[in-house]
C-alpha cells in the first residue's frame, strides 16, 4: 500500500492507540495494576497474570488489519470518501471497507440532545420508513428518530416532542395535521407553514438538512437498505452536530476507543 502523508508511522500509530486507551501507563484491564511486563507486542499484568495486547480489551480486538491501513480506511470514513474512492485506495473489497464504515459508525458514542428555544421540525420517508428530525436554529443541536413504518402519524410526532422539545420552546412545521394538536399534549408554541400557498420560512433549516441526508446518502454510500437507514441517518446527524469527532483519526480514538469490560 502506498503510504500517504496523512498516515503516520506504524509506531506513532501504536503509540496514539496506547494514549486512547491507557493513558500515560499501560495498566491491566481486569485488576488495573501498572505492574507490568511487556515481551514483544503482549503485556503480562505480574499482579493476576493477565496476558493481553494494545487491543485484546477493545472493539478492535481481534483486527487483522495493519495499523497503516486501518488509520487510513479511518481517515476516508472521516473525510466522507465513497465506499468505491475507499476500495481504490486501500485495496480492499467492498464487502471490507463497508464493514468498517459499519464498525466505526457502531463506536461512536452515544447522545442525545434536549432542543429549546426555537425549534424547526420535519419528517422524511425513505425505504418505507419515516424519519422524524428536529433542529435548535441557530445551532447545530439535532434530535432525530427512523421509525420502522411507512408514515409518522400524530403519536409519534406528540412522543417525540416529549422526549426531545424542552417544554415551553417554540416550535415550527410545516401544516402537516401530525404536528397540529402537539401543544396541547405537551407544553409548546406552535407556528406552521402553509407549502401550498408558498410558505418556507419557519422550516427553511429542516428542509435544507433532510437534502443534505439524501446526498450524503448517495455520494457516500450510494445507497441504502432499510436495515441500514438508522445508522446513517445517526452518523449524518453526528457528524452535523459534533464535527470534532471527524477532524482526525486521532480525534476519534481518543473520545471512542477504550477498555471493554473484563469478567
Amino acid at each position: 500500500m502506498y503510504v500517504l502523508k496523512q498516515v503516520p508511522s506504524e509506531a506513532k500509530i501504536r503509540k496514539y492507540i496506547k494514549q486512547a486507551i491507557f493513558g500515560k501507563n499501560v495498566f491491566c484491564p481486569l485488576c488495573r495494576s501498572q505492574t507490568i511486563v511487556r515481551f514483544e507486542d503482549r503485556y503480562r499484568c505480574k499482579r493476576c497474570r493477565l496476558k493481553f495486547s494494545l487491543l485484546s480489551h477493545t472493539w478492535l480486538k481481534g483486527m487483522r488489519l495493519s495499523l497503516p491501513k486501518f488509520w487510513l480506511l479511518l481517515w476516508c470514513w472521516q473525510r466522507k470518501s465513497p465506499v468505491e474512492q475507499t476500495m481504490n485506495l486501500t485495496h480492499l473489497s467492498e464487502k471490507a471497507v463497508r464493514h468498517w464504515y459499519s464498525v466505526f459508525r457502531a463506536n461512536l458514542p452515544d447522545f442525545t440532545n434536549i432542543l429549546e428555544q426555537k425549534i424547526q421540525m420535519d419528517e422524511a420517508y425513505m425505504k418505507n420508513n419515516s424519519i422524524l428530525m428536529a433542529k435548535q436554529i441557530g445551532s447545530r443541536k439535532l434530535a432525530w428518530q427512523v421509525l420502522n413504518k411507512a408514515r409518522v402519524d400524530q403519536h409519534d410526532a406528540v412522543n417525540f416532542m416529549i422526549q426531545h422539545l424542552k417544554p415551553r420552546s417554540r416550535f415550527q412545521t410545516d401544516g402537516a395535521k401530525i404536528y397540529k394538536h402537539g401543544k396541547d399534549y405537551w407544553m409548546l408554541s406552535h407556528k406552521s407553514d402553509n407549502h401550498s400557498k408558498w410558505e418556507f420560512s419557519l422550516t427553511s433549516e429542516i428542509e435544507g438538512l433532510f437534502g443534505n441526508l439524501r446526498t450524503f446518502i448517495r455520494r457516500m454510500y450510494h445507497h441504502v437498505t432499510p436495515d441500514k437507514l438508522p445508522e446513517y441517518v445517526s452518523e449524518f446527524c453526528f457528524r452535523f452536530s459534533l464535527p470534532e469527532m471527524f477532524n482526525s483519526p486521532n480525534e476519534y480514538l481518543l473520545k471512542t476507543l477504550s477498555l471493554v469490560p473484563t469478567r
